[in-house]
């Protein structure tokens, strides 16, 4: 037990805090997630879902992110999502516009995009929560305010305070626990759902609702898919850099050789979640607007989540945010120019070719990386249309939630592996071989 690193885990003042801090964190997060809206009828929404035989597609695609949050029209009924489309927005207006990127590379400037985000959250939560509004009006006695006004401003100021207490919430779990916040609510959220979808599962197979040769050939694919996601998410390609020696005052320094690791898939879970959080918006708008205006009701069944075109669009965009958020986060200009600055060379590469290297490993890595995670993002349609598996199911078992689970388990084991060492105990792994995927 002496070298049991999870004893190990709460031996250590700090980290034992933090991972008490986190739990605290996710506990209120889930309590806010079930906790309704003024004014809504909870036995009527929990009567009307269960009148859906076929279930809402749209219902389960947001109840995914939410932990079940949207079905129950809770205070955090939106999760993070709207704050996720607003940091898309900004990132893009500071490509297109070079004012903003100056801004944004001046002394405090990135408080103020974060600034400008968090403003930009209110006024998507504001137009989102319109959306919801319709939609209640939608379920049969599942408003129970009369003055229509007082329960739209209701839920207006619900919606968005709880969306941005859920953002809150996360950034306290990045600044004071372990894991990055808002990945970690999404986490929480996706992990929240696997209770009832293995318990919908099993009474579908005793119910003959479902093969259990299916059953056991989607679960071989799902230990088959966690297994290449690990693995793909550890691998690195590592260029060598040589620093020259170099005398300053009476000490000399550099003649080391070290390496930049790039990883296989740079980006990680982002370009997914981008995807995810860019296409929910619309598809929010179309679904609970379509009853009224026509050509929303056919938007909302073109994305629907489990038909082809959404599937092409998400893919076509996780390719994007593959290839833009790597160059926004990995800018080989930048990366050559540090080490030129500090008398370093690539081996066999001239110094002044050094970006155009980069750019093309980068480049090399990209393709592979970004087409791999639009694979593993469409494999709950394809589970679906194959074995007949709902939606509940299907979208738990690969895609996005795969990916999301993998990649912040990671993150997580990477952040107390760090701290373990710090405090001279052992990782959570044999010889301390898990590698951090934040480098």
């Amino acid at each position: 037990m002496a070298n049991n690193p999870i004893v190990n885990m709460f031996k250590v003042k700090e980290l034992r805090e933090r991972i008490l801090f986190t739990f605290i964190v996710l506990a209120v997060y889930r309590f806010g997630s079930v906790l309704t809206i003024p004014g809504i009828n909870a036995q009527a929404l929990t009567a009307y879902f269960e009148s859906l035989t076929k279930g809402n597609a749209f219902v389960d695609y947001m109840d995914f992110f939410a932990g079940g949050a949207f079905s129950n029209f809770s205070v955090f009924m939106l999760g993070v999502m709207p704050y996720i489309s607003t940091q898309i927005i900004m990132q893009l207006a500071l490509i297109i516009f070079p004012s903003l990127k100056k801004i944004a590379q001046e002394d405090g400037g990135q408080k103020k995009v974060q600034s400008w985000t968090r403003i930009g959250t209110v006024f998507v939560c504001l137009i989102q929560s319109l959306a919801v509004y319709a939609y209640a009006q939608s379920i049969p006695n599942a408003i129970i305010i009369s003055n229509t006004w007082l329960f739209r401003a209701i839920i207006m100021v619900t919606v968005t305070t709880g969306t941005m207490i859920t953002i809150w919430l996360g950034e306290q779990i990045t600044s004071r626990g372990i894991g990055n916040g808002i990945s970690m609510l999404i986490f929480a959220g996706i992990v929240a759902r696997l209770p009832s979808a293995v318990w919908e599962l099993g009474r579908m197979v005793k119910n003959d609702e479902i093969n259990v040769v299916f059953v056991i050939v989607v679960l071989i694919m799902f230990v088959g898919i966690v297994a290449l996601v690990v693995y793909e998410q550890q691998g690195q390609r590592k260029i060598p850099v040589h620093y020259a020696k170099r005398v300053i005052g009476r000490k000399m320094y550099g003649g080391q050789s070290t390496y930049i690791p790039f990883k296989i898939n740079p980006s990680g879970v982002i370009p997914v979640i981008f995807a995810s959080s860019f296409l929910q918006f619309p598809l929010q708008l179309a679904t609970s607007f379509g009853g009224n205006i026509r050509w929303l009701g056919k938007l909302a069944a073109f994305l629907t989540p489990t038909g082809i075109w959404y599937n092409i669009l998400q893919v076509l965009l996780i390719v994007f945010f593959a290839y833009f958020y790597t160059q926004v986060t990995l800018n080989p200009t930048e990366i050559a120019k540090n080490i030129r600055e500090n008398g370093g060379s690539i081996p066999g590469i001239r110094t002044d070719k050094m970006e155009e290297y980069m750019q093309k490993v980068l480049n090399r890595l990209m393709l592979p990386g970004s087409l791999y995670l639009a694979l593993i993002a469409i494999i709950p349609t394809i589970i679906q249309n194959l074995f007949g598996f709902p939606q509940s199911i299907s979208f738990l078992m690969g895609g996005t939630s795969l990916l999301i689970l993998v990649g912040v388990d990671l993150d997580t084991m990477s952040q107390i592996e760090a701290l373990l060492k710090m405090h001279h105990h052992d990782g959570l792994v044999k010889k301390g071989k898990l590698r951090s995927r934040n480098l």
